[in-house]
């Protein structure tokens, strides 16, 4: 009996394993089957008088064996994400773009057509890594776009600890069949997606330009968070986009700077995004949109890709708006995803000495796996003279910005996520703040003392105490929400106007962490059931409706809404998203000042 019961629990335990390895199903079909024989032929062994520890050990080694190649060779194929959900999927008309001609597919009941994995550059490898993006290459026939392309060259999670995360973390995980393969990841990324509705409109649809975060390290354009099926029901057009990353998008070299017609290095991945945005203001017609009607979006990495977007002499006229989700580079020293060139030099220094080469041409021979496994920070846009000709505030003070409107704002525990490993005590938390804001740590700590009380429903105190919990809030404003402080007094008092929001939402996944609000915000709720209430569903409703207003009008505002206030010298609250919409004060208002000090210290 104690022999069938280890039996079954080692064999359920290993296809555990199985399923978060996302192996072929195959595999379970191998490791039962193992487990039966075992059975049976100690059963068989029993009968026959013989069974003894030898054979019990020899049995055990077996199966521990089997089980082992069948993981291996069950192991999950590479395979791309289909552009929808439902099975055989119908397809679109035949839609025609400069390379050629192109078709989507229709979701389950008909109300958008996505259109995925649609070269906007050429595939930026060989001779073309470490350059400016390059025109797509044309193409005969027509193309089927019911795929989304591979995600960009990053590290990649072990996929058995990706699972276990979206358990423990997300708390999305589901069991279903049809989901054992993993998603390709290549140099050959720079592909687009358009996500527009089914039906007759009088006139072009506004655009929505999504950029995705993932600290110019990780993303792609396949995730369900921010896939625009939803958004496009309401008269608007998505798109997203992969882009080079890292190493492959932000390494800089003098010797690429000088080869360089336009003498930039360290900007691939954003030249990479203002290309894919000239490719949908050239080509967003086709499929119904209005190239003169485009707001670049964008949360995280994605946010500050934005604000560098609208600062770039490279993107002037390519849109109206912009929306921003919690992050910005306008700041005098950026905390995030911006550097000084010197250290962007340095970083590719370190890039060359660690895979032993004196060049940047000798690099472009390392193959993409062993070179996005590089020690060094390649997480940082740069000014390069040519897509960032200045430190982003300057073009800020000078009012030759882009943006015509700005949507954005930030979460309650933005920080929480990224000091998970980060131990802060009383000893050590001024130390902590001095890390970012060197000697005005003092003077943030008086403002959030280690021990203070913490804000309701918005920042955990975990089991090494009331620091912690501290060291979150401070951290909140100074990575996260200064930035958009900054942004917002800079187009008030330019006149442009500006909306931003406080999101507090609390719910059974991400709740009102980092990223928390993309799913409500582009109408992917219902992609993740058990796991967001009516509530949910309600706040979803009203900020899908002032996103696609804003991308509309350049105003959220709109008929049922709560009203949004936009911000002006004397109006500087913003709009709580929660079960209760309202406007409400900057909880990190006090914190303001004490940074801005740190701030002009660099000058």
């Amino acid at each position: 009996m104690v022999f069938t019961i280890l039996l079954i629990l080692i064999t359920l335990l290993y296809i555990a394993v199985l399923e978060l390895s996302k192996n072929i199903l195959l595999g379970w079909c191998i490791a039962i089957g193992a487990a039966i024989a075992l059975y049976l032929g100690r059963l068989l062994l029993r009968r026959k008088g013989i069974w003894n520890r030898r054979y019990a050990a020899f049995f055990w080694g077996a199966l521990l064996l089997i089980f082992i190649f069948n993981y291996i060779l069950t192991a999950p194929p590479y395979k791309n994400v289909p552009a929808v959900d439902n099975e055989n999927p119908d397809v679109t008309e035949v839609v025609h773009v400069a390379q050629g001609d192109l078709t989507g597919v229709y979701n389950e009941d008909h109300s958008a057509k996505v259109y995925a994995g649609i070269p906007y550059a050429a595939a930026p490898v060989g001779e073309l890594r470490f350059r400016e993006p390059q025109a797509p290459e044309s193409w005969d026939g027509v193309r089927a776009c019911d795929e989304f392309g591979p995600m960009a060259m990053q590290a990649r999670s072990n996929t058995f600890y990706d699972s276990l995360s979206h358990i423990l973390g997300w708390h999305d995980y589901r069991m279903q069949f049809g989901d054992e393969y993993l998603e390709p990841m290549s140099e050959d990324c720079l592909y687009l997606n358009v996500f527009a509705p089914e039906g007759d409109y009088q006139e072009p649809l506004p655009v929505l330009f999504y950029i995705h975060g993932g600290s110019l390290t990780t993303g792609q354009s396949s995730y369900t968070e921010y896939r625009g099926e939803d958004l496009a029901k309401r008269g608007v057009i998505v798109v997203n986009f992969a882009y080079r990353l890292n190493v492959f998008g932000y390494y800089a070299a003098e010797d690429l700077q000088a080869e360089s017609e336009n003498g930039t290095t360290g900007n691939y991945g954003l030249l990479d995004q203002i290309a894919a945005l000239q490719w949908v203001h050239d080509n967003i017609a086709s499929f119904g949109g209005d190239p003169e009607r485009i707001t670049i979006a964008g949360e995280s990495a994605g946010a500050s890709s934005v604000n560098a977007i609208c600062v770039s002499p490279l993107s002037e006229s390519l849109f109206q708006y912009a929306i921003a989700d919690s992050s910005g580079i306008v700041a005098r020293k950026p905390f995030h995803t911006f550097r000084d060139v010197t250290e962007a030099m340095e970083q590719g220094d370190m890039v060359r000495s660690e895979f032993g080469v004196a060049s940047s041409a000798e690099l472009r021979n390392i193959p993409a796996e062993e070179l996005v496994q590089t020690a060094s920070d390649q997480s940082a846009m740069t000014v390069d003279g040519y897509v960032i000709t200045e430190q982003p505030y300057r073009t800020y003070e000078k009012g030759n910005n882009h943006e015509k409107a700005l949507l954005n704002g930030f979460n309650a525990k933005e920080a929480d996520a990224f000091l998970l490993g980060t131990k802060a005590t009383k000893e050590n938390y001024v130390e902590l703040l001095a890390e970012d804001i060197g000697d005005e740590a003092e003077a943030m700590a008086r403002v959030v003392p280690w021990n203070s009380p913490q804000r309701d429903q918005h920042f955990i105190v975990d089991a090494m105490g009331e620091a912690k919990g501290a060291l979150n809030e401070a951290y909140s404003a100074i990575w996260f929400s200064y930035s958009h402080y900054v942004w917002n007094n800079y187009l008030v008092a330019q006149g442009v106007p500006t909306y931003e929001y406080y999101f507090t939402k609390t719910n059974d996944s991400l709740s009102n962490y980092h990223a928390g609000e993309l799913p409500y915000a582009y109408g992917n709720l219902w992609r993740h059931p058990g796991l967001y209430d009516e509530a949910d569903e309600a706040l979803s409703d009203t900020m899908q409706q002032y996103w696609v207003n804003f991308v509309k009008t350049g105003n959220p505002n709109g008929d049922g809404l709560p009203e949004w206030k936009m911000r002006t010298k004397g109006q500087d609250k913003l709009l709580q998203l929660d079960t209760t919409i309202q406007m409400v004060e900057d909880p990190n208002k006090a914190l303001y000042p004490v940074i801005d000090r740190y701030q002009e210290s660099m000058e």
